[in-house]
C-alpha cells in the first residue's frame, strides 16, 4: 500500500465515477434516441451511429443539440406514468362505479330508514356492495 498514495486512491476514484456517470448519460442518450418520435429511421441512426462511433463527442453533442427536448420527454413521460398510476388508484378504490362502499351502505341504510326498501332487499343490496 506503501507504493500507492491516498492521494492516487482518490483520484482513481473520481475518475471511476466520473467514467461510470458517462456510462449512465451514454445509456440515457441511446434510449432517448429510441424513444423520440420526432426522429425517424434515418435520423435515429445517425444519431446512434454517431454516439457509437465516437461516443463521448458523440454524447456531447446529443446533449447540447438536443437536451432541452430530451427533458421535455423525460416530463412527459412521467406525467402519463403518474396519471396512469392514478387511474390506476381510482378503479382500483371502486371510485370509478359510482362511490366507495361506504357511501353505497350509507345511502342503503338511509333508503330503509325512510321504508323505501324492505329489511330483505337491504341485506341483498348489502351483500352485493360489499362483495
Amino acid at each position: 500500500m506503501d507504493d500507492y498514495p491516498l492521494l492516487n486512491v482518490f483520484w482513481t476514484m473520481l475518475w471511476f465515477f466520473l467514467w461510470i456517470m458517462w456510462l449512465f448519460l451514454l445509456f440515457k442518450v441511446i434510449t432517448d434516441i429510441f424513444r423520440d418520435d420526432s426522429l425517424h429511421g434515418w435520423g435515429k441512426a445517425g444519431w446512434l451511429i454517431f454516439c457509437i462511433l465516437l461516443p463521448y463527442l458523440g454524447v456531447l453533442v446529443y446533449v447540447i443539440a438536443r437536451g432541452k427536448s430530451m427533458g421535455q420527454r423525460d416530463v412527459k413521460q412521467a406525467r402519463e406514468s403518474e396519471a396512469a398510476f392514478q387511474d390506476y388508484i381510482r378503479k382500483t378504490a371502486g371510485s370509478s362505479s359510482g362511490g366507495s362502499a361506504t357511501d353505497e351502505l350509507a345511502r342503503l341504510a338511509e333508503l330503509k330508514e325512510k321504508g323505501a326498501i324492505t329489511p330483505e332487499e337491504f341485506d341483498k343490496a348489502k351483500a352485493k356492495v360489499l362483495a
